[in-house]
C-alpha cells in the first residue's frame, strides 16, 4: 500500500498527500489533547486517523516530528491572526484593542490548540521551546515596530515593551479562560486594552 492509500472495507481510498497530512494532524491533535505528548502513541494516532502505521510513518518519522508539525501549524495560524490584528488599523489604540481581543478570541475558540502551544507536558524539549520562543519573539517585534515608529523609544526599548504587552495579553487571557468570575470576554478585553493603552500613550510621541 502506498503512502496515500488506506483500506476501507474491501476498497482502497486514495487521498492527495496534503489532504492525508491534514487528516493525520487532525487525528494527532485529538490524541495529544486527550493524553498529552507523553501519553500519546503513534498506534492510537493511526487508529484515530483510520490509517495503517506504515502510512503514518511515511508522513511523519516519529511522534516528536508529528508533534512539531502540529505545533507549527497552530503557531502559524495564531501568528497570522495576531499579525492581521496589528495591521488592522493605523490608530494605535485600536491596534492594542484588536491584538488583545485576538488573544482572547483565540484562547476561547481554539482552547485545545492554545493548550498544546502553551501548556504542553513537553515544553522543556529544546526544539519545542525554540518554536514557542520564536513565536513570542516575532509577536514582540511586531508590536515593537509600531511602538518605536510612534514614540521616541529606541529598538531595544520597543522590544522590551513588546514582550511586556504580549505577556500581558497571554497571562490575562489564560487567567480569564480558566476562571469563572463573571467577567465577560468583551469586558475583559476592554479592561486589559485600556490598561495597556494608558501605559503606552504616556510615552513621548516621535517628532
Amino acid at each position: 500500500m502506498s503512502g496515500i492509500e488506506e483500506r476501507k472495507g474491501t476498497r482502497t481510498q486514495r487521498l492527495p498527500r496534503e489532504a492525508r497530512r491534514r487528516q493525520l494532524l487532525s487525528a494527532a491533535h485529538q490524541v495529544f489533547v486527550a493524553h498529552g505528548y507523553h501519553g500519546a502513541s503513534m498506534d492510537e494516532i493511526a487508529e484515530v486517523a483510520a490509517v495503517s502505521k506504515p502510512v503514518l510513518y511515511q508522513h511523519f518519522p516519529g511522534k516528536r516530528e508529528l508533534y512539531l508539525a502540529l505545533l507549527d501549524s497552530h503557531l502559524a495560524e495564531f501568528s497570522d491572526l495576531l499579525g492581521q490584528a496589528i495591521a488592522s488599523s493605523d490608530d494605535n489604540r485600536e491596534r492594542v484593542y484588536n491584538t488583545i481581543d485576538t488573544y482572547y478570541r483565540y484562547i476561547r475558540r481554539e482552547s485545545q490548540a492554545y493548550r498544546l502551544i502553551f501548556e504542553s507536558d513537553v515544553l522543556s524539549d529544546p526544539l519545542i521551546a525554540e518554536r514557542i520562543e520564536q513565536f513570542n519573539a516575532q509577536l514582540a517585534e511586531a508590536i515593537a515596530e509600531v511602538v518605536v515608529a510612534d514614540t521616541q523609544l529606541n529598538e531595544a526599548e520597543g522590544k522590551l515593551l513588546g514582550r511586556a504587552l504580549a505577556g500581558l495579553s497571554q497571562v490575562s487571557a489564560r487567567y480569564w479562560a480558566t476562571t469563572d468570575d463573571g467577567v465577560s470576554q468583551r469586558t475583559a478585553v476592554e479592561l486589559i486594552s485600556l490598561l495597556a493603552w494608558r501605559g503606552i500613550a504616556r510615552f513621548p510621541k516621535e517628532n
